[in-house]
């Protein structure tokens, strides 16, 4: 059988039936058809969907005007990029909706505590991935699955005997109890959303596979609240990523615990694994806010982590639009990158907060897995024989590269290893002193 390649140069090249959808449907915007981006409007069908009016007293509506303001005047989005924005914005505004209600009417979410939680804090492209995968194999661990991080909200206000049962283990079910055997709605939802991502871009899944019974980073928590680095890594932004920066994240970081509630609500665990490079950039308000916390940091090579990240990334906004600049895309990150960074480091350094992390190496999480697995037990007691049986099942389960072979350089992007020393020589600095590089 070939192995399939996706190669960073190749990010403009999209199936012919999606590149003619595009064409016509802009022949039509004439006409009407142009897909407009209205705070208000977009509200407003949120709530006509629903049925529900509250979008609770924490929702602040200025990062979804300034946002809505950058697409527009920035992004160019394709007819089916505007499509797929304007329908995602409708879902968090949904899911807020939502949330809002299952919290006025069980009171008992929001007065439980957070469990505690392991969270995975390495650049994109460094083993985040999978290391959280090997993590979920822990019956016991709390994850995020990819269609819960889409909808954590159940899509249905009221389940058979007006209350909300536990999730079942299974993937497949929905609820336990009386409804066992129900699929869950939001399971169909990300299924579709999967199938069409690998309709507008084949390559995308040998860059990062989606799974939607697989944990899928909890920054999709904070895009409830608009405030994430999402639309940056999506779509170019400028405007909207350099407000983001120096913008308060307190709102998005406590709505997000308590979305974690309502998850750990639905069905319980006992410990949260998440996993988000953006919390790299604020580990003051993940701690705030998120409790009882260690940091697994994998580290890779940054000449191989950075171009990776952005073949990843220019693939990402292909799927949005016309007109992508990999130079651009580049220039943005590559900075971005060491930002993210030397916040982490400094947080790090400040009194004993070294102690909340432990350093992973991706060749060595890539050689031997289950070995990185018993040194990160070590902070609970130890790797007991039952889960490393769990662990190694779920290597075999998932070799390294099972969708194909990403191929990617520093001069795909125009870059070279000067420019990316410019921003990461500090912890360029910091790895070589723990791997001796």
């Amino acid at each position: 059988m070939t192995e399939r390649i996706t190669h960073s140069r190749n990010f403009k090249q999209r199936p012919l039936f999606f590149r003619m959808l595009n064409r016509a449907w802009k022949i039509t915007y004439p006409i009407g058809n142009r897909i407009r981006f209205d705070k208000d409007e977009l509200i407003k069908t949120a709530r006509k969907r629903t049925g529900l009016i509250d979008l609770g007293k924490d929702f602040w509506d200025e990062p979804l005007e300034r946002l809505l303001k950058a697409i527009d005047e920035e992004a160019f989005l394709h007819p089916v990029g505007r499509f797929i924005t304007r329908e995602r914005f409708i879902n968090l505004l949904n899911l807020r909706l939502r949330a809002e209600y299952y919290f006025r009417r069980y009171p008992e979410i929001l007065n439980q505590e957070l469990y505690p939680a392991w969270i995975i804090i390495g650049l994109q492209r460094t083993g985040t991935t999978k290391l959280q995968r090997l993590l979920a194999a822990d019956p016991g661990h709390r994850v995020i699955l990819s269609w819960e991080a889409i909808n954590p909200v159940p899509l249905d206000l009221h389940f058979p005997g007006n209350s909300i049962q536990p999730l079942s283990d299974s993937p497949d079910l929905g609820v336990s109890g009386p409804t066992a055997g129900l699929k869950d709605k939001r399971i169909g939802v990300a299924c579709t959303s999967a199938k069409a991502v690998k309709w507008m871009s084949p390559g995308f899944y040998a860059i990062h596979p989606i799974d939607v019974h697989q944990p899928e980073e909890d920054i999709l928590l904070l895009d409830a609240s608009f405030l994430s680095t999402t639309p940056e890594a999506m779509m170019n932004v400028p405007s909207y990523a350099q407000w983001l920066e120096k913008t308060d994240q307190s709102l998005a970081y406590a709505y997000a615990a308590k979305l974690l509630k309502l998850l750990q609500w639905q069905r319980p665990g006992k410990r949260w694994i998440l996993k988000t490079p953006h919390h790299l950039e604020f580990p003051d308000q993940v701690i705030k806010y998120f409790g009882d916390v260690h940091f697994l940091w994998p580290h890779r090579n940054i000449y191989e982590s950075v171009p990776s990240f952005l073949s990843m990334v220019t693939y990402t906004n292909m799927i949005f639009s016309d007109q992508v600049d990999e130079r651009r895309i580049a220039r943005h990150w590559v900075r971005k990158t060491g930002y993210m960074l030397e916040k982490t480091l400094k947080y790090r350094a400040e009194g004993d907060n070294h102690l909340k992390f432990l350093d992973i190496h991706y060749k060595d999480l890539i050689a031997d897995a289950i070995r990185e697995l018993d040194r990160i037990y070590q902070m609970d007691g130890g790797l007991s024989a039952e889960l490393r049986i769990r662990f190694e099942q779920h290597e075999r389960d998932h070799p390294h590269r099972k969708y194909g072979t990403h191929q990617y350089s520093l001069d795909d992007f125009g870059l070279t290893k000067a420019d990316i020393d410019k921003y990461t020589c500090g912890y360029q600095r910091f790895i070589s002193d723990r791997y001796d590089l």
